[in-house]
C-alpha cells in the first residue's frame, strides 16, 4: 500500500486500530475501525439523488451499459490536512491513508459530491450515476456507443480508473438500484420478492405455521384475509390430521402472491426513513426492508436464505450478526447513503457499535457495516414475525438431513410456535397410567394422586394450571412482572394441557404423526427424577445430552438442561470415576540455585532386563546448577544400596550437597537413608505424592537416559549397563539450554576430551603451561567464577521463560482452610482390575495451606492426612438431598475435624515398622568413618 502511494508514515495524535483478516481464499483483507473517529465527525449532509428522479432519466432507452470503479474511494485524494485523522496503527508505528479509507461516515457524500462534478458535463439522458453505481443509456445502438464514449473520456481526463470485470455494456435488460430496467420500462427486481414468491408449500404444521406468522404481520393489508387464510387455520386445530388439500393450496397461492404485490409490496418513498428487520433461526436467515407509511409499515423487498454447513455451527449472535450483515448488504442500493432503523430481536446485537478489539471475521463484518449509517434497536420476538419467519422459511432442497434433524430435535423458534396451537389428538400418545414404579429399588412409587397433590402445591404450576382450567389467558402485562419459569410456561401457552388432572407440555413427533404429553414435573419432585434418568439403575450415569434425552422423552420444565447440566457436572460417583470437570493447574514454582552441589536430585529408574553383572536398575542424580549427571547400575533399589553407591560414587569425589531432592519412595522415606543425610548435614526433601513435576529435572533426564540406552543396547538387552558410562560421557560434554555451557565445563572449569578432539584434535586452550601453580589457580578461579556467574545468569532467563510458558496454561483456584475438595487418589488393590477403581477420593477437608501450590489434606473416608500439591486437588459440590432445589449446595456448616495424633500422612498407630537400630548405627558409622579418614 506505500508503494502504491495509498498510505505514508505519520506522526498524528489519532490513531485507529487495524486488523488483517484471512479471507476464504487465504488472501488478507486490510480493516480499520473507524467508529470512534466517526462518532466524533460532523456529519456531511451533502443530498443523495432520489431512485425515482434516476429512473425517469432512464425512461424510453433501449440499450444500457453498468460501469463500476475500480476501488472507487481509493481514487479520491485526500486533503493533507485531513490525512492524519485518518492514521492507524499496526504495532510498527503510525501510517495515515492519503486517499480516501473506507469506513468514513462522510465518504458516501464525499464520492456522490465528486462524480456529480465529474459527470457535470453530461446530460443525465445519457448517464446517471447514483454513488459507485453508473449508467449510460441510449435509445439506439449508435447513440449508446456515442454516449459511452463519452462517459469513458470524461472519467479518463478525471484520472478514474474502471473495472473491466465489473462492467457490462450494452445489454439490453440490465439491473440498476434495486429494479429492473429495459425497453419496456421499470420493473421490480425479481430478487426482492424470490424469498416469499419461492416460499415452498409447507409439509408438516411447523412449516405451515412460519408462513402463517409472516402472513399475519401484514395481514392488515390483506383483504379478507381471515376468510382465505381459514383452510391453512383449520389444519392447526385441535384433532385436525394435516392433508393438503386444494382449497389448502388454493389459499397459499392467494396469500403468497398478496405478500409480494401491492399494497403490501410498495415503491420505496425517498422522503420517509428506512426500517430493516432481520432475523437468524438454526435453518436459515431472514431480513425485510420497509417503510412507515400512512396505513403502518409497508415492505419494499425481501431477502431470505439457508445456513451452509459451517454457519449452522455459529453460536446465536454470530448467526444474528450475519443475518445483518447479509441483509444490509443485499438492500445496500436503498440504504447505502442514508440513516435508517435497524431492528432485531437479539439484545446482545445492541452491543455492535461498541466491540472492542475485533478480529478475524467479525472485524470485517464490522468493517462492513461502517459503509452505513443506522440505529439498532432491540425489538421483542413477538412483535418481529416478518423477519422470523423468512429465517424458519423452509429449505428447498429435497429430503434436506439437516433440515429434518433440527425438526426431530424441536427447535422451533417459541413466538412461531405461540402463534396458532397445534393439533391436538387426544387418541394418540402414551396415556399416563395411575402409577408409576420407580426404576431402581432407592425410590418408592409414585402414585397420580401424589403427583396431583405436589403440582398443586408447585407455585408456578398451580398458577398456570389455573389458567388452563379456566381456558383464560391472561394479559402479557400481568404476566411481565413475574418469575422467570412462569413466563416461559405462558409463551408455550398452546401447547399445555390437563390430562388425568395433571399439567402436561404436549411435544408433536417429526411429520406430525403423534403427540407426546410430557409431564410437568414440580419442582420438588425433580431431584428424584434427575437421579432417576442419570444414577438409577439402566441409566447408565451417562453425560449431559444422554440424560437430557431421556429426561424430555417423558418429562419437561423451564431450565431442564441447565438443570441436568449441573446434576451431572456434581454426580459423586462420575466425579469418582471420570474426575471432576474443573481441574486445577497450578503455576510453576522455580527453585533457583547458585553454585555447585547445591542441591541434588535422585531418582530410581527402572526395573530394566537384569543383565550378566545382575543389575536391574539405575540409581541416577543430577547436580541442579551445572546439570552433571550421574548414574549407576544397581542390582535393587533398597535404602542401603541406595546411600551405599551416593556416598561412595558420588559424594566422595564431589562432596556432600547441601539439599538432597527425591520422591517418595520407601528407598527415600527409609530411617537408613534419612539418618544418612542428617550425620552428614544434608537438608532432605521431597516432591508431593503422584506429583513428579516437582522433580522435573531429573524426570526429564530419566528421559533422555532410557532413549539412549534404547539406542545401544543388543537385542537381549542384557547389556545396557556397559553402556552407561557412555551414556553420561556424552550428555556431560553437551551444551545445555538452559546454561549454555556443558556439565563439565561448570563442574571442572574445561571441556572433556572427546572422540572428536582424538581426530581432529583439541580446540585451542589458554596458555597456562610452564605458569606457576599458584597463577594456575588464579586463573581457573577467575575462570570459573566467570562461567558460574554467566551460568546463574543464563538459569534466570531460562526460568522465567520457562515460568511465562507455564502459566499461561494455568487454571483453577486457591483453597482455603476448612473448604472441601476432590482428591486425586489412584490405589491399587491386589485382585482388583484399576480400570474399574475410582481414582477421585472425596469429599475430603483442606486443614492447611503449607504454601502457594501445596495443601496439607485429611482423607475422610481413609482417615489419613496427606501432603498434595494443589494439581490433584479440585473443588467439591455437594448435591441436594430430594426435594431440595436442583444443584444447590448443602454443605455441612462445619467441616469434620481430623482425629489426633494424625500427622505427615499417617496416625502413629499405623507407621512403617521401625528398622533395627544396631545395623542403622553400623552402617552410618561406616560410611562416616570413610569420610573423615
Amino acid at each position: 500500500m506505500a508503494g502504491a502511494g495509498i498510505i505514508e508514515p505519520s506522526s498524528s495524535p489519532w490513531a485507529s486500530p487495524a486488523v488483517l483478516v484471512r479471507k476464504k481464499d487465504d488472501t488478507w483483507q486490510f480493516c480499520v475501525d473507524y467508529r470512534h473517529l466517526n462518532d466524533v465527525t460532523l456529519k456531511d449532509s451533502y443530498p443523495l439523488p432520489r431512485v425515482d428522479d434516476a429512473l425517469d432519466y432512464i425512461a424510453g432507452s433501449c440499450w444500457f451499459s453498468s460501469l463500476d470503479l475500480r476501488s472507487g474511494y481509493w481514487q479520491v485524494e485526500l486533503a493533507p490536512d485531513a490525512r492524519p485523522k485518518t492514521t492507524f496503527s499496526i504495532g510498527q508505528g503510525l501510517w495515515q491513508f492519503k486517499v480516501m479509507p473506507f469506513g468514513l461516515c462522510n465518504a458516501p457524500a464525499t464520492f456522490e459530491r465528486l462524480m456529480e462534478r465529474v459527470l457535470a458535463g453530461i446530460p443525465r439522458s445519457h448517464c446517471v450515476v447514483y454513488l459507485d453505481d453508473l449508467l449510460s443509456h441510449a435509445a439506439d445502438f449508435e447513440n449508446a456507443v456515442t454516449n459511452l464514449e463519452v462517459v469513458f473520456h470524461t472519467i479518463r481526463r478525471a484520472g478514474l480508473r474502471l473495472h473491466p470485470n465489473k462492467c457490462h455494456l450494452f445489454r439490453r435488460e440490465t439491473s440498476f438500484l434495486g429494479y429492473v430496467v429495459s425497453a419496456a420500462g421499470v420493473s421490480t427486481d425479481p430478487a426482492k420478492v424470490a424469498a416469499v414468491r419461492d416460499w415452498p408449500v409447507p409439509q408438516n404444521v411447523g412449516q405451515l405455521r412460519s408462513f402463517l406468522g409472516l402472513a399475519s404481520y401484514y395481514r392488515r393489508f390483506v383483504k379478507d384475509f381471515a376468510t382465505i387464510a381459514s383452510p391453512l387455520h383449520r389444519l392447526t386445530q385441535k384433532g385436525q390430521v394435516f392433508q393438503w388439500s386444494e382449497d389448502c393450496a388454493d389459499a397459499f397461492e392467494q396469500l403468497r402472491s398478496a405478500l409480494v404485490g401491492a399494497p403490501v409490496l410498495s415503491y420505496p418513498d425517498p422522503q420517509l426513513p428506512f426500517i430493516v428487520d432481520t432475523d437468524a433461526s438454526n435453518v436459515g436467515l431472514g431480513a425485510v426492508l420497509s417503510q412507515e407509511g400512512e396505513n403502518g409499515e409497508q415492505v419494499i423487498a425481501y431477502y431470505s436464505r439457508s445456513l451452509n454447513r459451517p454457519e449452522r455451527n455459529y453460536r446465536v449472535t454470530r448467526r444474528e450478526l450475519l443475518a445483518v450483515v447479509l441483509g444490509l448488504r443485499h438492500f445496500r442500493p436503498y440504504l447505502y447513503g442514508r440513516r435508517f432503523l435497524l431492528r432485531t430481536d437479539h439484545a446482545s446485537l445492541t452491543w455492535l457499535l461498541n466491540f472492542k478489539d475485533p478480529e478475524g471475521q467479525l472485524a470485517r463484518w464490522l468493517e462492513t457495516l461502517q459503509d452505513y449509517n443506522f440505529e439498532i434497536r432491540h425489538q421483542p420476538g413477538r412483535h418481529h414475525a416478518n423477519a422470523d419467519a423468512l429465517s424458519q422459511r423452509p429449505c428447498e432442497m429435497e429430503q434436506c438431513r439437516y433440515c429434518q434433524r433440527v425438526e426431530e430435535r424441536g427447535i422451533t423458534n417459541p413466538t412461531v410456535s405461540a402463534l396458532q396451537p397445534l393439533p391436538l389428538d387426544d387418541k394418540s400418545g402414551p396415556q399416563v397410567s395411575a402409577q408409576t414404579t420407580a426404576v431402581n429399588d432407592g425410590l418408592e412409587t409414585v402414585d397420580l394422586q401424589q403427583l396431583q397433590l405436589d403440582q398443586s402445591k408447585d407455585p408456578v404450576l398451580s398458577r398456570v394450571q389455573d389458567w388452563i382450567e379456566t381456558g383464560q389467558r391472561p394479559a402479557w402485562n400481568t404476566v411481565s412482572a413475574v418469575d422467570p419459569e412462569t413466563k416461559a410456561l405462558y409463551s408455550q401457552w398452546t401447547s399445555l394441557i390437563i390430562r388425568d388432572g395433571l399439567l402436561h407440555r404436549r411435544w408433536q413427533t417429526p411429520g406430525g404423526h403423534r403427540d407426546i404429553f410430557k409431564l410437568l414435573v414440580p419442582r420438588q419432585l425433580r431431584p428424584r427424577v434427575l437421579q432417576l434418568v442419570h444414577g438409577s439403575v439402566g441409566a447408565g450415569h451417562f453425560g449431559v445430552t444422554k440424560t437430557l434425552h431421556r429426561l424430555r422423552s417423558r418429562f419437561y420444565w423451564p431450565g431442564c438442561r441447565q438443570d441436568v447440566e449441573l446434576y451431572v457436572h456434581r454426580c459423586d460417583p462420575c466425579t469418582v470415576q471420570k474426575g471432576p470437570t474443573q481441574r486445577s493447574h497450578a503455576p510453576l514454582q522455580q527453585y533457583q540455585v547458585g553454585a555447585p552441589m547445591e542441591r541434588v536430585g535422585v531418582d530410581i529408574l527402572g526395573p530394566f532386563p537384569t543383565t550378566d553383572q545382575g543389575n536391574r536398575y539405575v540409581l541416577v542424580a543430577m547436580d541442579y546448577f551445572t546439570k552433571w549427571p550421574e548414574a549407576y547400575a544397581v542390582a535393587d533399589q533398597s535404602a542401603s544400596t541406595t546411600a551405599e553407591h551416593l556416598v561412595n560414587e558420588m559424594f566422595c569425589r564431589f562432596g556432600v550437597p547441601e539439599e538432597l531432592h527425591s520422591d517418595q519412595g520407601r528407598n527415600f522415606e527409609a530411617k537408613v537413608f534419612s539418618e544418612v543425610c542428617r550425620r552428614l548435614g544434608i537438608k532432605k526433601t521431597r516432591t508431593t505424592p503422584l506429583h513428579p513435576q516437582s522433580d522435573g529435572l531429573v524426570e526429564r533426564f530419566n528421559r533422555t537416559l532410557a532413549t539412549q540406552l534404547a539406542i545401544l543396547t543388543s537385542r537381549r538387552q542384557r547389556d545396557w549397563d556397559q553402556h552407561l558410562p557412555l551414556v553420561l560421557w556424552a550428555y556431560r560434554t553437551a551444551v545445555q539450554e538452559s546454561t549454555k555451557c556443558t556439565p563439565a565445563v561448570l563442574m571442572f572449569g574445561h571441556d572433556l576430551r572427546t572422540p572428536v578432539n582424538l581426530v581432529f584434535g583439541s580446540p585451542p586452550q589458554p596458555e597456562l603451561e610452564g605458569a606457576p601453580s599458584l597463577d594456575y589457580l588464579h586463573s581457573l578461579r577467575e575462570r570459573l567464577q566467570l562461567v558460574h556467574e554467566m551460568t546463574r545468569k543464563a538459569l534466570s532467563d531460562a526460568g522465567l521463560r520457562q515460568k511465562r510458558a507455564y502459566d499461561s496454561r494455568c487454571k483453577g483456584q486457591d483453597f482455603a482452610p476448612g473448604e472441601q475438595v476432590w482428591v486425586y487418589s489412584p490405589e491399587r488393590k491386589k485382585g482388583l482390575s484399576p480400570k474399574l477403581v475410582g481414582q477421585w477420593v472425596g469429599p475430603c477437608t483442606v486443614l492447611e495451606r503449607l504454601s502457594d501450590v501445596v495443601y496439607r489434606v485429611w482423607l475422610v473416608k481413609r482417615n489419613r492426612v496427606v501432603v498434595l500439591h494443589r494439581d490433584r486437588l479440585a473443588p467439591y459440590h455437594h448435591l441436594a438431598q430430594s426435594g431440595g432445589e436442583v444443584g444447590s449446595e448443602d454443605q455441612p456448616t462445619h467441616s469434620p475435624t481430623p482425629p489426633p495424633g494424625t500427622t505427615n500422612g499417617l496416625s502413629e498407630n499405623t507407621r512403617r515398622q521401625r528398622r533395627l537400630l544396631h545395623h542403622l548405627r553400623d552402617f552410618v558409622m561406616g560410611c562416616w568413618g570413610q569420610l573423615t579418614t
